[in-house]
This record gives structure tokens, sequence and C-alpha cells, in this order.
């Protein structure tokens, strides 16, 4: 009797600002393609109800994908995405459970082997917008003098900044949906222990060639310091779960198959 193949378990990542709802698109898709996806609110995030101001560590503000890896049993694999931001969160769980993550993906994403530790690291990281003017809207959570607890992009440049190349609605609902980030949790990130767990776990990166977030050159930088085991280019601007979602969707299968085809 032929073997039934098991199709993968993917589970969706979001970067600051945005929330579960940024997938809908790419989870539709791969539910239609007869697969599982899971996407996640982290804390702070989408629906959670929780202050951004008061995440002041990236412990908790990641909690709800540790959470919900911690539930998995212990022999069931995921294959973790991570946009933008999200890429710090799909590190952390591969250092925590590398044995339940079958393949990590960043996508437009920070891909910081040890999180945001060095000057190098902000440099290639962190986006700066600063080209573009006064961008965000800061929240002190922990008073003027001290830096900020929450940002977000302001409205007027929300759609030339992250989705240029996106449909209108999608940059719409975005408008309507996005919230302030916990930057003080996300500038505070470290991940110096424990780093054999994502040595064990598979990594690949989609580069968005159109970003102007996380700029290409960025992302090349990030590739060439931690080298990923492929690498895939698409024609989009920061937000290829909008602007490309079946180019997007059609690179996760493929990079799946690969990684099925490497265990067989």
């Amino acid at each position: 009797m032929a073997k039934t193949e098991h199709k993968p378990h993917f589970v969706f990542i979001h970067g600051i600002g945005g929330g579960s709802w940024c997938w809908y698109k790419v989870k539709c898709l791969m539910y239609n393609f007869g697969y599982t996806a899971t996407c996640i609110d982290l804390k702070g995030a989408g629906i959670d109800p929780s202050d951004p101001n008061k995440i002041l560590s990236f412990d908790d503000y990641n909690k709800p994908l540790i959470d919900f890896l911690e539930s998995l049993p212990n022999d069931e694999q995921v294959i973790l995405v991570g946009h933008s931001a999200g890429g710090l969160s799909v590190t952390d769980a591969t250092r925590k459970f590398p044995n339940k993550i079958s393949l990590a993906v960043y996508v437009a994403a920070t891909m910081l082997k040890e999180g945001v530790v060095t000057e190098q690291d902000i440099k290639d990281g962190v986006p700066d917008l600063s080209e573009f003017g006064d961008v965000y809207d800061l929240e002190f959570g922990l008073g003027s003098d001290q830096p900020p607890t929450s940002a977000i992009i302001k409205k007027e440049f929300q759609h030339n900044l992250l989705y240029h190349m996106s449909p209108p609605e999608d940059s719409s609902l975005a408008a309507m949906l996005l919230r302030p980030g916990p930057v003080y949790a996300l500038q505070h990130t470290r991940f110096k222990e424990g780093n054999e767990g994502v040595e064990k776990v598979p990594h690949i990166y989609i580069k968005t060639m159109y970003d102007r977030v996380m700029k290409p050159e960025q992302q090349d930088n990030m590739i060439v310091r931690w080298p990923p085991s492929n690498v895939y280019v698409l024609e989009s601007d920061h937000s290829p779960n909008f602007s490309s979602p079946f180019v997007l969707c059609g690179i996760l299968v493929k990079a799946s198959q690969s990684i099925s085809r490497t265990c067989t």
C-alpha cells in the first residue's frame, strides 16, 4: 500500500504592528492547496488586547508563538514563516523548539542569529526610514526622557512605504487594522545563548526586490552573514502577502517539498 503523503503545517508570524489578519490571502490559498495554515497574533497585535507600551521584553511579546509551539505534540513539526520583524520570532522559536520546526522561512524579514546585539545588526536588520522624514508616531510609556515603547508608521506614509505594489483595498484594510508595535521589546532582543537549536533547523530567505522598508541591500547583508539553504527572489514591495500572494505561496510549497525530499 502506498504511503499517504502528509502535507506540512505552516505557521505564519506577522511583522511589527501587524497581526494574523496580514496573512488572510495566504491562508486562504494554502487552505485551497490542502495545507494547514495557522496565523498567530503576537502579544499586543491583532485582536490581542495587550497595551504595546507595557510589553517591555521580547519574551513577553513572543509568548503567544512559544505557547503555541509548546502545545504541539512532540512528534509534530511545523514550517515557521516570519515576515519583517517576525523574523526575530522565528529565530527565537527555532532556538527553543528545534525538534518541532522542519523549516524556518524569512520573508523580507530580520534574520539575525543572535538578535539585535551589535551596531552591524542594527544596520542590517532594523529598517531605517529617516530618508522619508518623520514617518513614525511614537509613544513613551516609560517617560518622555526614556526610549519609545511603541511606534507605528503614520497613515500618510503607510501605502508608499509598505504597500506601494499592493492592491489599494489591502492598503486600506491595513490602514484600519495596523496597531502601534512594541519597539522597546524588539530593540532589546538578545539571542546570545542557546543557538544550538538554530543550527539544527534549515532556513531559507525570500527576498523582496522593491522593498522600501527592509531594503534589498540590508537583506543581502543578512543573507551573507548567515547563509540560508536557499534564497528566493520576489518582485514585490515589503508586503508580498498582499502584493504577490500566489507567487509567495508557490515558493512556500516548493520549499516545503525540497525539505521533504531531503528528509526521505
